[in-house]
């Protein structure tokens, strides 16, 4: 499987329109045809604008990186929901065993409010993290937020991906390019 491929693929089923399948594939133009594992591939899904990345090595700052983890996965569901105030409020003690803190953000005005298990101050909660992408998308947008399973090789560590698509959409990508959504 290919970059281009894989950008025509979401192109077909309608994720991606073709000016942004062509600036992506111009951008990669050295290696748009360069054969990918299955991880480069659940990677182009984020290149492509139609998936966000969570980090699972260390971040900045739980402080500070959830806001633009939020900013650009509102981005990639079209931007329909106004996501302000990403804060995280801190938990009593220190974060040896696990730190109980909140992840709180408007959506729309309204305050959400999630439970965020923190063991550093450099490291998300990714159940917290994807509950807090799922917020992005509108209630009426018929494509949910949807973690990516891959192929991994053996020691290797990857960033979660997290793609926006329709249950139709998510069948393309399992059958074409061996990505499972869960």
């Amino acid at each position: 499987m290919t970059c281009r491929r894989v950008g025509a693929l979401l192109h077909e089923t309608g994720m991606v329109s073709a000016e942004k399948m062509h600036s992506v594939l111009e951008g990669l133009a050295a290696h748009a045809d360069d054969e990918m594992t299955p991880a480069e591939a659940a990677g182009a899904l984020v290149e492509f604008g139609t998936a966000v990345s969570v980090h699972v090595d260390d971040i900045d700052s739980i402080y500070e990186d959830y806001a633009p983890l939020l900013a650009r996965a509102a981005e990639v569901a079209g931007g329909r929901v106004t996501i302000a105030g990403v804060r995280i409020v801190k938990g009593e003690g220190g974060f040896e065993g696990g730190r109980c803190d909140l992840l709180e953000f408007e959506r729309d005005g309204t305050l959400v409010s999630l439970v965020a298990e923190h063991f550093s101050e450099d490291y998300y909660d990714h159940e917290t993290a994807y509950l807090a992408i799922r917020e992005t998308a509108h209630a009426d947008d018929p494509r949910s937020w949807r973690n990516v399973d891959f192929a991994r090789e053996p020691g290797s560590v990857h960033d979660n991906v997290i793609v926006l698509a329709t249950p139709a959409q998510g069948e393309a990508l399992h059958e074409h390019l061996g990505l499972t959504l869960f």
